[in-house]
């Protein structure tokens, strides 16, 4: 599938002065595949532009690294004016729940669904979709204040080894808590989230091709971690 190259474009500024590409490619590649970035640090401060191959990839790196603290430089992340996908409000303060946001066919939900508990507090639902990427293609996942969480795949098979590989298994937010997760199969399965109870923070995804930077539990490596707040480790 082709997209609009500006919707998968976004801007980065109040980089520090001795930032380099490779150093943004580190800060956004987890996110997904990044195609192109464009430093310019010769005249005045540095800032970048960074294109995703997709632009819900570029709408989470907004969501995520807006406002994240980089060696002392709070960057300023946002989608170039006029661009980004329909109905985002990009930039500081365009936040709150995506649901239903963005473009394309309604986000695809499925009754292959876990129960996450013991989740540290500042674990966010980036952080759980990473988590649980190691068990297969994670359609949706969501967090919720008593530090619980929902994730659903797209297949039964990896629901299955999700509850019986990942149960118990280590788990590490973005700002570096660590606790050890129950992962459970909610008979009960498919739609809906818990009400006001939620977080909000809910996002519903296509799924990754297999072999993708992901956060590994099992195998305690990870590539990066992701943000709730902007704080990537």
């Amino acid at each position: 599938m082709s997209y609009d190259r500006n919707e998968c474009r976004i801007y980065v500024g109040n980089l520090p002065p001795d930032i380099r590409t490779k150093d943004i490619q580190d800060l956004f590649y987890k996110f997904g595949k990044v195609t192109f970035v464009d430093l310019k640090n010769r005249r005045g401060p540095p800032f970048a532009f960074v294109e995703f191959e997709d632009p819900r990839d570029a709408e989470d790196a907004v969501h995520a690294r807006d406002g994240y603290d980089y060696d002392g430089y709070r960057l300023r992340v946002e989608f170039p004016r006029g661009n980004g996908p329909a109905g985002f409000r990009g930039g500081r303060g365009g936040g709150g729940d995506r649901m239903g946001r963005g473009r394309g066919p309604p986000a695809r939900r499925t009754q292959y669904r876990v129960l996450v508990t013991g989740l540290p507090p500042s674990g966010s639902w980036q952080d759980l979709k990473d988590h649980m990427r190691e068990a297969g293609d994670v359609c949706f996942a969501d967090v919720f204040k008593d530090s619980t969480g929902v994730v659903e795949f797209l297949r039964h098979e990896d629901m299955k080894y999700a509850v019986k590989k990942l149960d118990d298994s280590r788990f590490r937010s973005h700002e570096g808590e660590v606790s050890y997760i129950r992962v459970k199969e909610d008979y009960g399965g498919g739609g809906g989230g818990r009400g006001s109870g939620g977080r909000s923070r809910s996002r519903s995804f296509s799924p990754r091709r297999r072999g993708s930077p992901t956060y590994s539990p099992v195998r305690r490596s990870f590539s990066n971690s992701r943000s709730r707040s902007g704080s990537y480790n």
